[in-house]
């Protein structure tokens, strides 16, 4: 079920966009929860990882706020039976700034990740960027774009389905994690900076969330291999399509 954020439809009221809350410590639960109501969203919290995942089946909400340590199934495992069954956008939070953790999450489907403590303004921020992308997803889904497929040597970028193929298999990259590749796809070997990457993709422009851009890179790259995007120490990355490319290109 493809998920965008709440709009008008002709004359009717906007839909409030529909969160869910996946925490086990009441008091940052509650905490979230008090503070996404204010925002006019409709919130409902789950305090362990099976009542998660009944609740995203009867909520389908439009995005989720998940919690990696949970009793029972935790925070991964929650995000792996989400995206099979209804894929949702999700923002994980970990209590440890692990980089491992980050990448896991990235992995198994989440689109962004947040490290406690975090202030409640921060998460409002990453939420409504996050609803902003996949409503872009589903507006570019509903009206595909026009512009050819990027292709560097095995792999394949189709900006109309928003698919990307490797040595003709299909590879499932998140929405963050296809618009991020076809913002540096898009100008090979042009180094882009981790600020200009995380205004443009996140929609977020305070600097301290720079490390987000670097575990999303390390995310692609686990995916469609390193050698792909180069990183320019201090400044940002670029993409290297393989120097084959331009021989048969000429």
């Amino acid at each position: 079920m493809a998920h965008t954020s709440p709009a008008t439809t002709g004359g009717a009221a906007p839909r409030a966009t529909t969160v869910l809350v996946v925490e086990d410590e009441s008091t940052i639960a509650t905490a979230i929860a008090q503070r996404l109501t204010a925002e006019g969203w409709k919130v409902e919290v789950a305090r362990d990882g099976l009542t998660a995942v009944s609740a995203a089946e009867r909520l389908r909400p439009d995005v989720v706020v998940l919690d990696v340590m949970l009793p029972g199934i935790d925070g991964l495992e929650v995000c792996r039976r989400l995206q099979a069954d209804n894929p949702v956008p999700v923002l994980m939070l970990t209590a440890r700034d692990d980089e491992t953790d980050m990448l896991v999450g990235l992995g198994v489907g989440a689109d962004d990740y947040m490290t406690k403590p975090f202030s409640m303004r921060e998460l409002v921020a990453r939420l409504k960027a996050l609803l902003r992308r996949v409503d872009r997803a589903a507006q570019a889904a509903a009206s595909p774009s026009s512009e050819p497929p990027i292709v560097a040597g095995d792999v394949v970028i189709d900006r109309a389905q928003r698919r990307v193929m490797r040595a003709g298999e299909e590879v499932h990259l998140t929405p963050t994690e296809f618009e991020l590749l076809v913002m540096l796809a898009s100008t090979p070997r042009t180094v882009l900076t981790r600020e200009r990457l995380l205004a443009e993709v996140w929609d977020w422009a305070d600097a301290s969330g720079t490390r987000t851009v670097d575990s999303h890179i390390k995310a692609v790259r686990r995916k469609l291999g390193a050698e792909l995007i180069r990183t320019v120490h201090g400044v940002g990355y670029a993409f290297e399509p393989p120097a084959t490319d331009d021989a048969a290109g000429s």
